[in-house]
This record gives structure tokens, C-alpha cells and sequence, in this order.
């Protein structure tokens, strides 16, 4: 049996255990009690020995700590509201929280709170490619309760992501992903996956992150002393063999192959221009309505052999855009 199973089978006999110990009818401490000698002696066990996602862990920690908050009386949420609360000896309340060494929750959240009274005395700014008026601000003096309380997470949040942002920046292959705001995006399907050569899916998949071996790469890894360009001295990196060298550029190594196929076009088009191909001649019987009389009408020539709009013309101009 996969762990995977493993581990949504210990989430239901989290479930049904805690509802068992919930409607047993024993005093709070008693269930306390049954909750940290038995119930989690007994779910300590399977994490040892199955590979358990962390997500399944979490949530077997949040039915644990509901149930606990519910039996000792506590609200779900009392742990956040502390600071809000209407009761004075609740506010002055300044519980610890133990956290790991490089972060926090106290500088956390003081630091989130002046970012937002920052942001509110200068004002709305343009962040983004919406224009103004496109969101709606919210302000920290205009807002209470939960409202609070969710700007301060969405302020910590966005400072983790700027945080991974910057490190991402800083690394040359693993943060190509931060210069895809202005490439195309390309749509590749199964069936021209499949129908492609090894080394071409290679080269699709090495330049995207920039591990194509260029001479800076060499450089990097090793490989080679000179990262330089041996057409135009400079710095022969992925993108500058590809599109940036001006040597490169000027003896036309870039359009080549779109000049030949272009050639080609043009050569067959004007091989077929001019060509007149035969036409056949037939005419028109006309009968009166009792069926006597008959007469036939001119001929008409009917051109039957016609390919083409070039068939039988001999004024068109054709223009290629070739190089000099």
C-alpha cells in the first residue's frame, strides 16, 4: 500500500478517535488525559515509519489543537485575537511564541504593521500594469478586527514572496524564471512532443534555463578559460549566439534558412507565372417549352484547365524581400 494511503488512513483514525474521546462523557481533563497518553502516543508511530506529506501532519495538528480549544473553552481563533480584544487584561496579555531561530512571529508582524501605516501616509502607487482606479485600497487606520488582522498576513506573505524573488534574481540558471515576463509563450502538445527528435527537446528544455553550453556557461563550469565570442570578441553567452551577435547578424546566419525557403517560394511562383493552359469551346442548345423547336446558341469558351489565380496572366510582379 502506498504511504500516500498510509497517511489518509491516520487522518481518519485522527478523526474518529478525537470524536470518540469527544462523546465519551468524561470531564475535561480526562479527555486531555486520553488525548496525550493514548490517542497521540498512538499516532507518534506511523510517521516513523511511512513517508507522510507534512500537509497531512498539519492537518492532523489542527483537528488536535480544535478539539483541544474546545474542550478547555477557548475560541478557535483566540491565539490572533488577543491584541483586539475588548476585555483590558486580555489585551495586555503578551503571549510567547517559539518559533525557529531565523524567524520571528513578534518582529514579523510589528514590521508588517508599519509597512502598512508606511504605505498609508504615501499613498496609492502604481505596482502593477492595471491602471489607476482598476483595486481598491485599504488603509490601516480605517480597518479593525479581522479585517486587521488579514492585511498583516497578506503584508508578511507578500515580503516572503519579494524575498524569494530576490534570491531567485541572484541565481544565474534556477532564475531565468524571473525574465519570462516579455517571452512568448510557446504551446507545445503531447503530439509534437512525440513526434520530436531527442536533442531538439534537449535544446528546448537547456536553453529555457540557460544550460546550453555557450562559452560563458564553459567558463562557469570549468570547461574553458575564454568566454569570449570568437566572431565578434564578446561575451558568447546563451542569448548572445542566438540572437545578439552582430557578427553573426550581418552576414545573414539568422535568415538564412528563411531565405531559402523564401527562394524557393519565389522560384515556383515565377515559374508558374504566365503559363496558359488550353481551353475547350462548347455551345448552348435552347428548347422551347413544347419540346419543337430547337437553335443553338453562340459559342462560349469555357476554361476547364485553370489552376491558379497566375494561370494565364502575364502582368504580375513578383517581389521577395532577399537579402543584399
Amino acid at each position: 500500500m502506498k504511504d500516500t494511503r498510509r497517511g489518509a488512513e491516520t487522518l481518519e483514525l485522527t478523526s474518529e478517535s478525537l470524536l470518540a474521546i469527544n462523546k465519551s462523557g468524561l470531564q475535561v481533563k480526562f479527555k486531555i488525559w486520553c488525548l496525550q497518553f493514548m490517542l497521540i502516543t498512538k499516532l507518534l508511530w506511523p510517521p516513523l515509519v511511512y513517508d507522510i506529506c507534512s500537509s497531512t501532519v498539519e492537518a492532523i495538528e489542527a483537528k488536535i489543537n480544535k478539539y483541544t480549544r474546545k474542550w478547555l473553552g477557548g475560541s478557535s481563533g483566540s491565539f490572533t485575537m488577543l491584541e483586539e480584544s475588548d476585555d483590558p487584561v486580555v489585551k495586555t496579555v503578551q503571549p510567547s511564541l517559539k518559533t525557529g531561530r531565523k524567524w520571528k512571529v513578534t518582529e514579523a508582524v510589528d514590521e508588517a504593521k508599519e509597512c502598512l501605516k508606511l504605505k498609508e501616509v504615501i499613498g496609492q502607487t502604481q505596482t502593477d500594469r492595471r491602471g489607476f482606479g482598476s483595486t481598491t485600497a485599504k488603509w490601516w487606520s480605517k480597518t479593525e478586527g479581522k479585517e486587521k488582522r488579514d492585511m498583516i498576513i497578506d503584508e508578511i506573505r507578500n515580503k516572503e514572496d519579494s524575498t524569494r524573488v530576490q534570491k531567485a534574481v541572484q541565481q544565474p540558471q534556477q532564475g531565468q524564471w524571473t525574465n519570462w515576463d516579455t517571452a512568448i509563450q510557446r504551446s507545445l502538445t503531447w503530439n509534437d512532443i512525440w513526434h520530436m527528435a531527442p536533442l531538439r527537446i534537449s535544446f528546448l528544455i537547456r536553453s529555457v534555463y540557460d544550460l546550453l553550453p555557450s562559452n560563458a556557461n564553459l567558463v562557469r563550469w570549468g570547461k574553458k578559460d575564454d568566454p569570449t565570442c570568437p566572431l565578434c570578441q564578446g561575451r558568447q553567452t546563451t542569448e548572445h549566439v542566438l540572437s545578439s551577435c552582430k557578427v553573426a547578424l550581418s552576414q545573414g546566419r539568422y535568415t538564412w534558412r528563411h531565405n531559402r525557403v523564401l527562394q524557393e517560394l519565389a522560384s515556383v511562383i515565377s515559374t508558374g507565372k504566365g503559363e496558359i493552359h488550353p481551353s475547350s469551346t462548347s455551345s448552348t442548345v435552347f428548347t422551347t417549352e413544347g419540346g419543337v423547336k430547337k437553335w443553338h446558341g453562340g459559342s462560349i469558351t469555357i476554361n476547364t484547365h485553370r489552376k491558379g489565380l497566375l494561370d494565364g496572366c502575364d502582368d504580375w510582379v513578383i517581389s521577395a524581400d532577399f537579402p543584399e
